[in-house]
């Protein structure tokens, strides 16, 4: 039987504990003979491990792409069936406009259920120029998404074979989830995102395997992040005529008051930040928002009377979040400069998953895999320099871990790399925390 969902972190935590059997964390513990197993296994399949990402990395699945994402899928879903996983593929509405997902799944009864999150599609498109992975050395390879996050997905692939081989996986119950646009989710978030969210009612613990920030670091809090747009009218006229009675101040002095009282009176709060992306003014504005471009028209002797600014708001928490809005709103209600109105709204992207005494417990863990593996220790990376990404969507249902996937830099951008040194080390790592989060 298992805990609901509202007594999941401290059932959670007294469990995990349990599992490892100790009294702290800290305490110090060889590996079995099972672990050792699955670590030499890894070892042992490194190079053929490379050579699959070097596969995958170079079958382009940017988010747009969708035959490239379902490709990518049918060979991870290939894989996972050797393993006796049961596959399935979740298409999406051709409103959603996006390819759909891969869901995998190994039935058990022995401990926590696990909910493996990766994403199959990257920011790469077929007209990028960054198609090809290239080994630069033997500790460094460059290649589209070769971190972010084909690197992560093949990470989870050998953590598993690893466990298979060792016969780790006979009673544990994992699902796999590779969405097809984490990069540029479908909207409506409620059906683009809801197999997930249903397969997280399904588990007890979450693990996600975007990139790692570093070996002594994981994510158990990230910032949600929404969307805002200003829109300001002014009264267009000579601008010979402008701050007189009649024609006021224009659009753009609004928009400047409004922007300027965002920085100097919503500014400072810890994890909450926002960001004016872009700004369009003039006597005749279009924009695109879906396109993220458009243009603007006007002239030096025209007041203004137009102006649209689009804008991310960050937050660690829907309170945070609201406040926000809140003093945003107040702000933008004015009172207005003469002979101008303004309004915003705000349109929800993704949730913020904060750190729970689960997700506490669940790094304690990795913590002591990691100890144990001779990798040193593991601490809580700080939520306001990561991003969001899938997990969040569902860390109101379970708890749940990111970050562990490869070490890279350059993610999104064409010198985007993966360290080769630390690729083994970190499946090493996954791997054992999967086996001892299965145990009874």
């Amino acid at each position: 039987m298992h805990t609901p969902p509202i007594l999941r972190a401290t059932g959670l935590l007294l469990a995990l504990f349990a599992v490892i059997g100790l009294s702290t964390p800290a305490a110090a513990q060889s590996l079995s003979a099972t672990e050792q197993q699955i670590v030499d296994y890894v070892d042992a399949h490194n190079d053929e491990a490379i050579d699959f990402l070097e596969r995958t990395v170079n079958m382009n699945s940017g988010t747009m792409n969708h035959d490239g994402v379902r490709a990518l899928a049918d060979v991870y879903r290939a894989e996972l069936d050797a393993l006796g996983f049961e596959t399935r593929w979740v298409s999406l509405p051709d409103s959603v406009n996006r390819a759909g997902h891969l869901f995998a799944t190994r039935t058990g009864d022995r401990g926590p259920r696990l909910l493996l999150i990766g994403h199959l599609d990257t920011v790469f498109e077929e007209d990028s120029p960054f198609q090809r992975f290239e080994r630069l050395s033997d500790t460094l390879a460059t290649g589209p998404a070769v971190n972010d996050m084909k690197g992560g997905n093949a990470l989870v692939l050998y953590a598993l074979k690893a466990l298979d081989a060792a016969g780790a996986l006979d009673g544990a119950h994992i699902t796999v989830a590779f969405t097809g646009d984490e990069e540029k989710p479908g909207q409506p978030i409620s059906v683009s995102r809801g197999a997930l969210i249903e397969a997280a009612q399904q588990s007890d613990v979450a693990l996600g395997f975007e990139t790692a920030s570093g070996m002594d670091y994981a994510t158990i809090a990230r910032r949600g992040s929404s969307g805002w747009t200003l829109r300001v009218q002014g009264r267009q006229a000579h601008s010979s005529g402008i701050f007189s009675d009649g024609t006021g101040s224009g659009a753009v002095f609004e928009a400047a008051r409004i922007l300027n009282a965002f920085h100097e009176d919503v500014r400072g709060e810890e994890f909450l930040t926002f960001n004016p992306g872009i700004l369009l003014g003039g006597t005749d504005v279009s924009y695109d928002a879906s396109a993220a471009r458009g243009t603007a028209y006007g002239k030096t002797n025209v007041v203004a009377k137009t102006v649209v600014v689009d804008g991310g708001l960050r937050f660690i928490s829907d309170a945070q979040k609201e406040s926000a809005r809140d003093r945003m709103r107040a702000i933008v209600a004015g009172p207005n400069r003469p002979q101008t109105s303004a309004a915003i709204t705000f349109e929800d992207a993704y949730p913020a998953m904060q750190p729970t005494d689960g997700n506490r417990a669940l790094l304690d863990v990795l913590d002591r895999v990691s100890r144990d593996l001779g990798q040193g220790p593991v601490k809580a990376y700080d939520p306001g320099a990561r991003g969001a990404a899938d997990i969040s969507f569902i860390a109101a249902y379970v708890d749940g871990m990111d970050g562990l996937g490869v070490m890279g830099s350059g993610a999104h951008g064409l010198d985007e790399t993966i360290n080769l040194r630390t690729f083994p080390l970190l499946t090493q790592r996954a791997a054992l925390l999967i086996h001892r989060l299965t145990q009874e």
